[in-house]
């Protein structure tokens, strides 16, 4: 049994986001205070109830991925190896330094390559295999994430992708956390990545009434928190935090966004699309990753909370939260900033790691938007509108997903 733990840096940021890509463009589009959200354009929504989603417009993934082998990646693939590029530039890692053995990738995604695989089923039904691109069972995996990403750099660590709904990107910061605090690999790349924007996929959604119908108003259509909410807005992109051991990261002068200090998942067991009712496993959740944190409730400064737009789950956060937090939850600022860029599924979660270790960084804690009335039921302080000068000792950022899935993690300032 390895008894070692180790602490674990943040030193880069890579992101592929609505907002904005790179990890300034992002934090700019965060201090603009403003929506994504849009009219779907990508394909014909005019056919469902749901019309809006937050579109990344001007993505060319050959800046970064040699123009051969982008044709060889999906779109969920292409926004993974570039946001690793992005991380590892921002974070000033060379690899021709390091033990690429001790270099891992882990990453999460709700839905893979679905979007490209439905985009080449509509070519088989038009003509046929010989008109399917010859690299379909290559690219729609859910495991390309990272192994293209492990193949990009030649890195040869540990390596896995996870299809854990919502809660994916996140988990696959804690899992790759996990490795490094226990000696098993010095340096992960470790976040998510989403590209569902396709006619089927979306539709799939909308089916089950998931998203906002507010399409006459796109960018107040995610509104969590909000009594006036009716569902959320899908999203893309993807976000990776390079991840070091302590010791790897100073050894070589990096920079410190924050100490990535504690995860913790469980799973509600109920329901598919819905969260338990009580938010006990929520909230089980994150006492696991404030206790393998080693931080009391009290400690905490700012909760980046999943905060979904959705009827059901945002009273449900909002009652995990008090279980968790007592007194201290209507002290604690909170916000939720898929008003800005929608939902990415299983993207969102390492967004808003990434979010959360800038805030420490950079002093400055986002709003939640369209946040005009409170629900009722949602009574604590969710930073409505307008961000917040707050330099966050502790933070906890919390994803919650579709089959019952919870993960949180703790970050907090070097």
């Amino acid at each position: 049994m390895n008894t070692m733990r180790r602490r674990v840096a943040v030193t880069g940021i890579g992101c592929v986001t609505p907002i904005g890509t790179g990890v300034d463009d992002m934090w700019a589009g965060l201090r603009a205070e403003r929506s994504a959200v849009v009219p779907a354009t990508r394909f014909d929504a005019s056919i469902f109830r749901s019309q809006c989603a937050a579109q990344i417009e001007d993505f060319d993934p050959t800046r970064w991925i040699d123009a051969r082998r982008v044709k060889r990646l999906d779109r969920f693939s292409q926004f993974a190896v570039a946001s690793a590029h992005l991380a590892l530039e921002d974070g000033a890692l060379d690899l021709a330094l390091e033990n690429r053995e001790r270099v891992g990738a882990m990453m999460g995604t709700a839905l893979g390559g679905v979007g490209y695989a439905e985009e080449q089923a509509a070519r088989f039904l038009r003509g046929g295999l010989r008109d399917v691109d010859a690299t379909l069972a290559l690219a729609v995996f859910g495991g390309s994430a990272s192994c293209n990403i492990a193949i990009e750099f030649g890195v040869s660590g540990p390596n896995s992708t996870n299809a854990m709904s919502c809660a994916s990107g996140s988990m696959a910061i804690g899992e790759a956390f996990r490795q490094i605090r226990d000696g098993y690999a010095d340096v992960m790349l470790a976040g998510g990545s989403e590209a569902p924007l396709a006619t089927l996929c979306f539709g799939a959604f909308a089916l089950i009434r998931a998203m906002s119908t507010r399409n006459d108003d796109p960018s107040r259509a995610s509104r969590p928190f909000d009594r006036d909410r009716d569902g959320f807005v899908m999203g893309e992109g993807a976000a990776v935090l390079l991840l070091e051991s302590w010791e790897h990261a100073t050894a070589r002068g990096a920079r410190i966004y924050a100490e990535l200090a504690g995860y913790g998942t469980t799973n509600d067991a109920h329901h598919m699309t819905a969260p338990l009712p009580d938010g006990a496993q929520a909230a089980r959740c994150m006492r696991l990753a404030l206790h393998d944190a080693g931080v009391e409730p009290q400690q905490v400064a700012y909760i980046n909370a999943h905060g979904s737009s959705t009827p059901l789950n945002d009273p449900t956060e909002t009652l995990a939260i008090k279980q968790v937090f007592g007194a201290h939850a209507y002290r604690v600022p909170l916000s939720s900033t898929k008003g800005y860029y929608g939902h990415a599924l299983g993207a969102s979660g390492a967004f808003e790691a990434a979010i959360s270790a800038l805030a420490i960084a950079r002093g400055w804690i986002p709003p939640t938007l369209n946040l005009d009335t409170p629900d009722p039921a949602c009574d604590l302080d969710y930073t409505p509108r307008t961000g917040r000068a707050l330099a966050p000792e502790v933070v906890l950022s919390n994803s919650f997903g579709f089959g019952g899935i919870n993960a949180a993690l703790v970050l907090r300032r070097p």
